[in-house]
């Protein structure tokens, strides 16, 4: 895939993180509940690898903040750090995860990033966000229970999402001889 590709999807990705939250907040708690920022950087990263995905990561939340106001200033750094360890390490899985079966590897890929993101964020809250005051529990409602729904939503949509574009041609096939 051509750079000037990973940049349009990269850039493509990050206005879907900006429009889609637009969608879910005004639902009262839906950024926290629904996590709607993460479905583009998730697919950024799978699709167009790893820097992409990390700057799809980064821009965002940035350009969400300072043209919505969401997510909050406070919250901002944290969820800028584990947007970019999202799209940063679902595009390194997906270099490496070859398992000869597409959904099994971004399957595999996408958890992967899901897990790395919140330990990442928790570690970061733990040690310079909120250091003091986070613990271990609030760690996992945080990150498990307030987000399930959203957890839910991005194992059902971001590797049927990257598989469609694949078929479709915008993006190139990852097995290509088995198409």
């Amino acid at each position: 895939m051509s750079q000037v590709k990973r940049v349009v999807i990269a850039a493509v990705c990050a206005a879907l993180g900006i429009v889609l939250p637009m969608a879910f907040h005004s639902i009262p708690n839906a950024g926290a509940t629904w996590l709607p920022m993460h479905i583009p950087v998730m697919i950024s990263g799978l699709v167009a690898g790893p820097a992409a995905g990390a700057a799809t990561g980064v821009l965002a939340p940035v350009l969400s903040s300072v043209l919505t106001g969401m997510p909050a200033a406070p919250i901002l750094p944290a969820m800028t750090c584990e947007l970019l360890v999202y799209g940063l390490v679902s595009g390194l899985l997906a270099r490496v995860v070859r398992t000869g079966r597409e959904s099994v590897d971004l399957y595999v890929s996408l958890v992967g990033a899901m897990l790395a993101g919140r330990v990442a964020n928790g570690l970061l809250q733990a040690l310079v966000f909120s250091a003091g005051s986070y613990s271990l529990p609030v760690w996992l409602t945080a990150s498990f229970v307030t987000g399930i729904t959203g957890i839910v939503l991005q194992l059902a949509v971001v590797v049927p999402i990257v598989v469609s574009l694949e078929r479709a041609g915008l993006v190139p096939p990852r097995y290509p001889d088995a198409a």
